[in-house]
């Protein structure tokens, strides 16, 4: 039995844009509208430096992250060549103008994943 779980208006989600699901563990997912009403939902980390992509620009059915402009496609989370790499996808349905999750894949898929920590190397104590 698939359980789902609502997690917004589709008009919650602006167009051509994103909103973020928070989850109890793991990074947030990213759930994206394009121009044509189609809603996806991927891990809210580009697989290149980490960038949210629920910061990006949506055009067709991908993403641009916003940190290093990769193409992410939004139906399978791969990378545009040249570029390589996947962020994971989730299942997401929309029903009466309402959006779902899959309550499992929210509860356990990707949640060992993390957003790389940006500034100085890390700094070693001297005695």
């Amino acid at each position: 039995m698939n359980d789902w779980t609502r997690v917004c208006n589709l008009d919650e989600i602006p167009f051509l844009g994103a909103r973020r699901v928070s989850r109890t563990q793991g990074l947030d997912v990213a759930v994206f509208r394009n121009d044509q009403d189609e809603v996806f939902a991927l891990l809210d980390r580009c697989p290149h430096k980490g960038g949210p992509l629920s910061q990006g620009i949506v055009f067709g059915s991908s993403v641009a992250c916003p940190l290093h402009n990769w193409t992410i496609g939004l139906c399978t989370g791969q990378a545009a060549a040249p570029d390589e790499g996947c962020t994971p996808k989730f299942s997401v349905k929309v029903e009466a103008g309402q959006v779902y999750l899959l309550s499992a894949e929210l509860a356990s898929h990707a949640t060992e994943q993390t957003r790389p920590v940006a500034g100085p190397a890390r700094r070693t104590v001297c005695s």
